[in-house]
């Protein structure tokens, strides 16, 4: 299916692995050219090597995004490189799960650091050329913002606040024609969940099939997601085809939620 982004400019944050690179990777198969970011430098250059074979520009920046000073360097590179935007997927941070009794107050400002300043920082450093060229951004959230736990407290709450910022931010783009959306994946297949299910294969001592199952069970989940689940979610919202979707928080969860 033709989506009509050729030629278009992507930048992708957290790209070097998981659901960035998925999606980076994914635009690129569309026709975007791509601009990588993230802290691994050795797993972004693979993943431009791999976009550059598929006859598209790819550029790399490694840039600690909790910095104040860095997006305002990643949209100088973008400009430099590619010399506008079409398309900001802010995708970058993880936050600590625990004891809320036991997080501290560097825990909090980190989770709050990437999952959310970078996000709004980004934005508004790309907001200009993003007007100018009439684009899209993507939020990449997570269904903690809609379903919060106990022991998942800075993820549930740094989650909800991506998704208000981000309807906040749609409203302001009906004025200036920027798109914005965002995304809140459940349980995707990455090495954050391998992690996860090792873990409670120690933890148990089962096998892995079966704790899969009881992880999906727990979850209310048909089945672990994927980055390409993702990937061509982002891919509609970004293209002709899903232009009218403005301001929407869509959970692409397998089911997890089970409210309205």
């Amino acid at each position: 299916m033709e989506l009509g982004l050729m030629g278009k400019v992507a930048l992708v944050t957290g790209s070097s692995r998981g659901i960035g690179r998925g999606v980076a990777m994914a635009l690129a198969a569309e026709g975007c050219d791509v601009m990588l970011n993230g802290r691994d430098k050795p797993a972004l250059d693979e993943a431009a090597a791999a976009i550059r074979k598929l006859g598209r520009c790819a550029g790399v920046t490694v840039l600690d995004l909790r910095d104040k000073d860095a997006p305002a360097k990643l949209l100088d590179h973008v400009k430099r490189e590619f010399g506008g935007l079409d398309i900001l997927v802010n995708n970058a941070g993880a936050t600590k799960r625990g004891d809320f009794l036991a997080l501290t107050d560097a825990d909090w400002e980190d989770g709050y650091a990437l999952k959310f300043f970078a996000h709004m920082r980004l934005a508004r450093a790309a907001w200009p050329i993003l007007k100018e060229r009439r684009g899209s951004i993507i939020a990449i959230g997570g269904t903690g913002g809609r379903k919060p736990t106990a022991e998942f407290t800075i993820g549930s709450s740094v989650n909800s606040a991506v998704a208000a910022f981000s309807k906040a931010l749609a409203d302001r783009g009906k004025e200036d024609g920027v798109q914005v959306n965002c995304i809140h994946p459940s349980m995707v297949e990455t090495d954050r969940l391998w992690r996860r299910i090792k873990a409670e294969m120690e933890r148990t001592g089962g096998p892995e099939e079966k704790v899969r199952t009881e992880l999906c069970r727990n979850f209310g989940i048909t089945r672990f997601g994927t980055v390409e689940d993702v990937a061509n979610l982002v891919l509609f919202l970004v293209s002709p085809r899903g232009s009218w979707m403005h301001g929407a928080t869509v959970d692409l969860d397998g089911g997890e939620i089970p409210t309205l």
